[in-house]
């Protein structure tokens, strides 16, 4: 068995390598940039070493240094988590060579399926079905408009290296497929070092389901279910569960020997996913493969009681497989959501920061978080901004989302911005709660349907204003009881006056928009009444607020609210200097510039392509305008806040 184990990673998933070992009694070691230097799997880990700058190229992407930490800490083999080198084979056959264990598949098997167009080459010949499309060798423009032409439009574009959406684009059109083209291969060169594109023909309301499996060193293949990770982002998994609703025994059954046959395929070892695409009349075609432990296994641990990581671990150490196919059983349903730093209702933006405030619902065996950050902690601009995973289990599926919406309810951060309040939509979702959730969901809905439902900022602002009336009468009987005659009326100062308690007035600011809440009170009866909506102080009482710097946060009204109370005798209307500036919304590089001073733009249009957080983010015109100002030039590097350029309303064309 391993001995001391280094993890080739960071965040969550490192900190979640580090609890199994610790269990098993290996010894961890963990690596660590220098913006990482006090994250959370480095204080978890028995060692730890620094590798290098922030940029992940100069650390986490780092062979050199990597090997270099696992020779000076005495390691044995390595777990490379998943991202970053897990699915690169000459990282996995550079870290045989140095004659430590490698924890994950044969290098070949991880370079034939990691390359698309050769894994579904392979596929075909072992008779698992695939999606008709081009893969192949001849990358020039001219080759690859010719396939999509003759496929027929929309096709999918998808790098040929990689996965995680990246340079995967949707062409709906001949009009939009060169500028795909150039977009798929600059974001393919940057995140997998190759810019190769395949082409295929793009199957429109399918489900994304996807088969665990595991292989040993002695021929035993078996298969531990399936996961549906149907609601995706611009091609990014948000919420996936096991087993897949709707799926027949006939269909799991088939989908399930496929899995193996694909695996078999390729003389795999380890952990492994096979993923397909499901159509409407249950037709299942080979999308590729996940040579690595996946972000979603947690779905598939909590339905078969199993630990992955164990299994990993166990097999690179030469181990048979811990169960046989008919030993592995599946029990309930799981859920999984993963928390972001991120604001849905501007487009997704990641919002790296400070976490000044977290706090988490009790873990069980029913609700599960596997995180990498602590309060105190930051959400790095460098790295996937991924604050948690939260999953739930249950008997029935019913009872799975029902303590997924309860656990993110009850979550409250401060800080960065977060997508909580997106997920409990989605989990309420009828697509969702009816099982029919397809890949293209999310991207068809309004972002502004992401955000909380007018009664719950109700109901927040009914807390808000108890909180703050309880805090001024705390504070008005202290004041009246400072005073040295105990007998003086306003000693007590409740505010009596006769026939009943005067209404009291308060002025909050919730999201932006303003609010009267008028507090009644009859007897010892109070309510709350906000633009005619009365509610009852009964509704608001278990109500979670934190007070920071003079603004309330609230949690359990659909996603953390922040509420803060304003003089309405102030002046509040300023000129705002910056309406017609494009600021730059994080640290990042300037890959395209599409525009020149005095262009004529259209509302919509791609001015600007800024690349952050291993994402390209295209910036365009809110209206129709003519630009005034380019501050920054292709492939400059930028910070966050920084001005990117300036345009004028066109008032010709208005």
């Amino acid at each position: 068995m391993i001995k001391k184990l280094l993890i080739a990673n960071r965040g969550e998933i490192a900190c979640r390598i580090i609890r199994t070992a610790n269990r098993m009694g290996i010894a961890t070691v963990a690596v660590y940039s220098e913006a990482d230097a006090s994250a959370m799997h480095v204080r978890n880990a028995d060692q730890a070493y620094l590798i290098g700058p922030a940029p992940a190229v100069d650390s986490y992407l780092n062979r050199t240094a990597l090997l270099r930490a696992a020779k000076q800490s005495g390691s044995d083999a390595i777990h490379p988590g998943y991202g970053f080198l897990a699915e690169n084979a000459d990282f996995a056959q550079a870290v045989r060579d140095a004659g430590l264990v490698f924890i994950g598949p044969p290098t070949q098997a991880i370079r034939d399926m990691g390359a698309k167009d050769n894994a579904k080459a392979l596929m075909h010949a072992a008779e698992v079905p695939i999606v008709p499309g081009y893969y192949g060798a001849d990358q020039s423009t001219r080759r690859l408009t010719g396939e999509a032409e003759a496929m027929g439009f929309p096709v999918l574009l998808k790098a040929a290296l990689g996965g995680g959406g990246k340079g995967m684009r949707i062409v709906p059109s001949k009009q939009t497929l060169r500028q795909a083209i150039d977009s798929a291969k600059r974001e393919a060169q940057a995140a997998f070092a190759d810019d190769r594109l395949l082409i295929e023909r793009y199957l429109s309301n399918t489900r994304h389901i996807e088969v665990q499996v595991f292989a040993d060193s002695h021929g035993h293949v078996v298969h531990l279910f399936e996961r549906d990770c149907s609601l995706q982002r611009r091609h990014q998994k948000v919420i996936e569960e096991a087993p897949a609703p709707g799926l027949t025994s006939d269909l799991r059954e088939r989908m399930g020997r496929a899995a193996i046959a694909a695996a078999k395929a390729v003389s795999y070892e380890g952990a492994g996913t096979i993923e397909f695409l499901l159509t409407a009349d249950d037709q299942f075609y080979f999308m590729e493969m996940n040579t690595r432990l996946q972000v979603e296994h947690s779905v598939s641990e909590l339905i078969t009681g199993q630990d992955f990581v164990e299994w990993q671990l166990r097999i690179a150490s030469g181990e048979k497989l811990p169960l046989k196919q008919s030993e592995i059983v599946m029990n309930g349903h799981a859920i999984e959501a993963r928390i972001y730093a991120e604001v849905p209702e501007n487009n997704f933006l990641p919002t790296p920061g400070l976490i000044e405030y977290l706090h988490w619902p009790r873990e069980n065996a029913e609700l599960r978080i596997d995180t990498g950050v602590e309060a105190g902690d930051w959400v790095s601009p460098h790295y996937d901004p991924m604050i948690a995973k939260m999953t739930s289990h249950g008997e029935t599926r019913t009872t799975a989302i029902n303590r997924l919406i309860d656990g993110l309810n009850t979550t409250g951060i401060i800080g960065p911005g977060q997508n909580l309040a997106f997920l409990i939509h989605l989990l309420n979702a009828k697509p969702f709660v009816d099982g029919t959730a397809h890949t293209s969901y999310i991207d068809a809905q309004p972002t502004e349907g992401f955000v909380i439902s007018n009664h719950g900022k109700r109901l927040a602002l009914a807390a808000a204003a108890r909180y703050l009336a309880n805090s001024d009468d705390h504070q008005t009987k202290k004041a009246g009881q400072s005073g040295s005659d105990p007998h003086s009326p306003w000693h007590e100062m409740a505010g009596w006056r006769l026939g009943r308690v005067a209404p009291r007035w308060l002025h909050l600011d919730c999201g932006g928009s303003r609010f009267e809440v008028v507090i009644k009170t009859d007897g010892e009866a109070r309510w709350f009444d906000i633009d005619g909506q009365v509610i009852d102080e009964a509704a608001v009482t278990s109500a979670q607020i934190i007070q920071k710097a003079g603004s309330l946060y609230l949690f359990g009204f659909g996603g953390p609210i922040k509420v803060i109370r304003f003089d309405p005798l102030q002046a509040h209307n300023s000129a705002d200097d910056t309406k017609n500036k494009f600021i730059a919304p994080m640290p990042g590089k300037i890959t395209a510039v599409n525009i020149e001073v005095d262009d004529r733009v259209a509302k919509g249009d791609v001015v600007m392509v800024l690349e952050a957080m291993k994402m390209e983010h295209a910036i365009t015109a809110p209206f129709d305008g003519i630009i005034r100002e380019v501050c920054v030039q292709q492939d400059q590097q930028v910070d966050g806040g920084v001005v990117l350029l300036a345009m004028d309303a066109d008032h010709e064309n208005t």
